[in-house]
């Protein structure tokens, strides 16, 4: 799982694939190569993909489930 920011705030979502070939995503061309590789992203909230540069993506850590004393498992 990862977070971005975008122009409505931030997202998370989950990567789907390294590109490392151009691409085209609706409208938008992906200038990915393997010295330039993006990730494809799916964003959580509206499933859409969307291809970011690696260093634009920060990895959500997953909530640690503690027990009723506090403690984690």
């Amino acid at each position: 799982k990862v977070s971005w920011n975008s122009t409505q705030g931030k997202v998370t979502g989950t990567v789907k694939k390294k590109l490392t070939a151009p691409i085209d995503i609706k409208t938008h061309h992906v200038a990915a190569s393997p010295d330039n590789p993006q990730l494809l992203v799916e964003s959580a909230g509206s499933g859409k993909a969307a291809a970011h540069k690696p260093a634009a993506l920060n990895r959500v850590k997953a909530p640690v489930k503690t027990t009723k004393g506090g403690t984690a498992k």
